[in-house]
C-alpha cells in the first residue's frame, strides 16, 4: 500500500491538566493543583499520527529544530508508527502547552515563536513524494510551505496524486493544481476580504468565499470548514455541497487536522472530493466526540484493537475515564430501529458519561434470526445509531453474545430493555467480575423489528 505523505510545520503539545477550586489570593487567576503533564505531536504531527490512525502507512516530512523538543517529538511520532523526513531547522523546535483546569483551557505558553529556516529537500523527501497515493499540506506558518524546494517537489507530482492543503494565515498560498483546499471559515474570510455578502446560516457567504478561492488558488475544489457546524465543499459552478456535522462536545482542538488527514486519506483510496470531505467531516465529529487529544492519548494507553467501530468505542470508553465519568454500554442487532429501540438507548444513555453500542454484526445477526436477516446491513445500521444523539460509539462484533467486546472496553453499567429481567442477562457476572453492573430500562410495549417484519409480509400479501 502507498503512503500518505504529509508535508508540513510539527510541533510538539503538551497538556498540564489539573482540577482549580480555588482563585490566586494576589489576582483573578485559578489555581491549578496537582497537574499532570501529557506530550502528543501537533500539527502536522497530529494530522500524520490520525492519518496513521486509519491503517495506511504515513510519512512526515518536516524541519525539526536539534534540541530536546525535536528529539522527544521524533519519538512520539516514531512510537504511533508515522515514518519521519527531518529537513531540519536553524530554529527551536516550536512548543504549544496548555493549561487545563477541569478539562478546560485557561492559558496557553508558545516556546519556539520565531520560525527558523528549514534545510533543503532531501532525496529522502523526494523519495517519499515519488511513492505517495495522495500528499497532505499542513501549514501551520512556520515557513516549510513557502520553501523554494518545497513548492517546486509538490507542483513537480503527477497530476494522479491528489494534495490536499490545509492553508494557514501566516503560511503560503497553495501550489496551483490541488485537489482539495480546507481553511476553517476564519481563513476563507481572510483570505477572501470583501467577499460575500450573509446569507440564510452564512452559506452564501461561504459558497461566494469558496468560487473565489478555487480561482485565486487555482485549486480543484475548496471545502471551508465550519466547526461544529460541518463544512461547504465547492467546486466550479455547481451547487456547493453542505456536509452538516452531528453535535458532538468535546475538545476541538486538532479537529481541523483530523478533518485534512482523512479527507487526504480518502482521496488517496480513489474516493470523489464529495465523499472524502463527507468522510472528513464525520471524522472529525467522531475524534471531538471521543474527547479530541485527550482522547487519543488514552487510546494510545489502552490499544485500539478489535472488530470494526472499536476504534471509536476504545476511543470514547478511554476519553470517558480519563474525566472521571461513567461507560454504559448496551447491546443489540437493532434491525429496523424503531421507537422501542429509540426509548431503550435515552434510558441507557441516561445512566452515565457516554453510551456504547455493542451490535451484531451481519453474520451473527443471520445465526440468532435466520438467513433472512437482517434486512438492514451492519455498516447501514452502525450509521443510523451512530446519528442518534444518545450514543455516543458503536462497536460491531461477530459473536453471538457481546461478552467479548464488553470485556474489552469494561464499562461500568450495561443495560438493555426492561423486556428481559437482571437475572436473566448472561452479561451480568461478566459485569460484576470487574465492579460493573447489568441494569434493565423501560422500554415500549409491542414494538419489535420481527412485528414488522411480520406487518410488512402481512400487508404485502393482502
Amino acid at each position: 500500500m502507498k503512503p500518505l505523505v504529509v508535508v508540513g510545520d510539527a510541533l510538539l503539545d503538551r497538556d498540564l491538566a489539573g482540577d482549580a477550586t480555588r482563585l490566586c489570593p494576589d489576582a483573578p487567576a485559578p489555581v491549578v493543583e496537582d497537574p499532570t503533564t501529557s506530550s502528543r505531536p501537533g500539527g502536522a504531527g497530529l494530522a500524520a499520527v490520525l492519518a496513521a490512525r486509519e491503517g495506511r502507512p504515513v510519512v512526515l516530512v518536516t524541519a525539526l529544530g536539534a534540541d530536546a523538543a525535536g528529539e522527544e517529538l521524533a519519538g512520539l511520532l516514531a512510537e504511533r508508527g508515522v515514518a519521519l523526513v527531518d529537513l531540519g531547522s536553524t530554529g527551536r523546535t516550536p512548543e504549544k502547552v496548555r493549561v487545563l483546569a477541569g478539562g478546560h483551557p485557561v492559558v496557553r505558553l508558545d516556546h519556539g515563536t520565531v520560525p527558523g529556516e528549514p534545510g533543503p529537500w532531501s532525496e529522502a523527501a523526494a523519495g517519499a513524494l515519488g511513492d505517495a497515493a495522495a500528499v497532505l499540506v499542513a501549514d501551520y506558518g512556520r515557513g516549510i510551505t513557502a520553501s523554494p524546494g518545497v513548492r517546486a517537489a509538490l507542483r513537480a507530482l503527477p497530476q494522479r496524486v491528489p494534495v490536499v492543503w490545509d492553508p494557514h494565515p501566516r503560511g503560503g498560498a497553495p501550489v496551483a493544481g490541488a485537489r482539495l483546499v480546507t481553511p476553517n471559515a476564519a481563513e476563507a474570510a481572510a483570505a477572501a476580504p470583501g467577499v460575500g455578502s450573509p446569507g440564510p446560516a452564512g452559506l452564501a457567504g461561504h459558497t461566494a468565499r469558496g468560487r473565489a478561492l478555487l480561482q485565486r488558488w487555482q485549486a480543484a475544489t475548496v471545502a471551508i470548514t465550519l466547526g461544529a457546524r460541518g463544512a461547504v465543499l465547492v467546486a466550479g459552478d455547481e451547487p456547493p455541497l453542505v456536509v452538516p456535522a452531528m453535535p458532538a462536545g468535546g475538545d476541538p482542538c486538532g479537529a481541523g487536522d483530523c478533518f485534512a488527514a482523512v479527507a487526504a486519506s480518502r482521496l488517496g483510496e480513489g474516493a470523489l472530493p464529495s465523499e472524502a470531505v463527507t468522510d472528513a467531516v464525520a471524522a472529525a465529529g467522531r475524534y471531538v466526540a471521543a474527547g479530541g487529544p485527550a482522547g487519543l492519548l488514552a487510546l494510545d494507553a489502552v490499544g485500539a484493537g478489535g472488530a470494526a467501530g472499536a476504534w471509536d468505542a476504545a476511543a470514547v470508553v478511554a476519553a470517558t475515564r480519563a474525566r472521571g465519568g461513567t461507560v454504559v454500554a448496551t447491546g443489540g442487532c437493532f434491525d429496523l430501529l424503531h421507537a422501542g429501540h429509540v426509548t431503550m438507548l435515552q434510558a441507557a444513555r441516561a445512566l452515565g458519561d457516554c453510551l456504547v453500542v455493542c451490535l451484531n454484526s451481519d453474520a451473527s445477526v443471520r445465526r440468532l434470526k435466520g438467513a433472512d436477516r437482517p434486512i438492514v446491513p451492519q455498516d447501514d445500521r452502525a450509521r443510523v445509531l451512530a446519528g442518534l444523539a444518545c450514543v455516543d460509539a458503536v462497536a460491531v462484533f461477530d459473536e453471538d453474545t457481546p461478552l467479548a467486546v464488553l470485556d474489552r472496553l469494561r464499562p461500568d453499567v450495561f443495560a438493555k430493555g426492561a423486556d428481559y429481567t437482571a437475572a436473566e442477562l448472561p452479561e451480568a457476572a461478566l459485569l460484576a467480575s470487574w465492579g460493573g453492573q447489568a441494569v434493565v430500562v423501560p422500554f415500549l410495549e409491542g414494538r419489535s423489528s420481527s412485528h414488522l417484519v411480520q406487518e410488512v409480509v402481512h400487508r404485502h400479501a393482502r
